[in-house]
């Protein structure tokens, strides 16, 4: 491939990993943890597929996708900040489900062309664009300081009259909404063909790696996703100089593994900049008359 051409694959496969990011930046900076993300990503790409295919119109699949996306991600915000479940164990159980349903909504459409496709570019620009809108709503506005102030200190944050709740419910949501995105990019614009295999192939583990080493910036996320991006571009390129694509491959993931096992270490996380309440669920002290 030409220069040119390695680049814009790059940055094809960096948005997938950049949308996700972005959303799941958002649900941990409130001090929820979603390891769903695959599940619901995967989902998503079935979803917008299996519309497109039945009605000829991809906006709509994707629509659909982000639909589905939130929907998912409000049932693991109801296990987790209402009744207070494992953060990890309600996400781990997301993703499967997720993954099994996308095998089940998908397989009617095994080998199926779409008619229509959405062209990649709008997808880099609202992703890059979407990473500094997140980045300046968490920074210079009091939605995101209500945001932070929910992901570090819940208790102080309620004392101060927000709704530690609903932050964390809306936060969560958009992160499903935007899992939903990326696999719609990935199954109608990106990918845009239907096979056996789980169409995400573990990339939404990538996006949680991703956020970790991005310090859970949106903007940090830019590069880090287009590093990513760019990983498992090399693999494919490479192969004319004799190397195993294969093992070019593992690459991402390997480093996905590293990093993920550098952010279950507490104080290494928090030298990171990890929320001080990610992961920790908030039970309200009821004051007593």
């Amino acid at each position: 491939m030409a220069g040119f051409e390695i680049v814009l694959e790059i940055l094809k496969a960096g948005t997938l990993l950049l949308i996700g990011a972005i959303g799941e930046i958002y649900a941990e900076r409130a001090g929820v943890m979603n390891l769903g993300v695959e599940g619901m990503m995967a989902v998503g790409a079935a979803v917008a597929f299996s519309v497109t295919s039945s009605t000829g119109n991809p906006w709509l699949g994707v629509l659909a996708a982000c639909a589905v996306g939130a929907a998912m991600s409000l049932i693991h915000a109801i296990a987790t900040i209402s009744f207070h479940a494992n953060q990890v164990v309600s996400g781990l159980a997301l993703c499967m489900v997720g993954i099994g349903a996308s095998m089940w909504v998908g397989k009617p459409l095994v080998g199926a062309p779409l008619e229509k496709t959405l062209p990649t570019m709008p997808f880099i620009y609202l992703g890059v664009a979407s990473a500094f809108l997140a980045w300046f709503v968490l920074n210079w506005t009091k939605l995101g300081l209500a945001i932070k102030a929910v992901g570090e200190d819940p208790a102080a944050a309620d004392a101060a009259g927000i709704d530690v709740a609903l932050v964390r419910y809306g936060c969560v949501c958009f992160g499903g909404l935007m899992a939903g995105l990326a696999g719609g990019y990935l199954s109608v614009s990106y990918i845009p063909l239907w096979t056996e295999k789980v169409p995400t192939a573990g990339r939404g583990w990538i996006v949680i790696a991703l956020v970790i080493f991005a310090s859970w910036s949106p903007v940090r996320a830019i590069l880090g996703a287009y590093l990513f991006g760019c990983t498992e571009i090399l693999g494919f390129t490479l192969q004319r100089f004799g190397i195993n694509p294969y093992i070019l491959g593992m690459l991402p993931y390997t480093v996905t593994i590293l990093v993920m096992v550098v952010g279950a270490h507490e104080a290494l996380r928090k030298r990171l900049g990890a929320p001080a309440a990610l992961g920790k669920p908030y039970i309200r002290e009821e004051k007593l008359v």
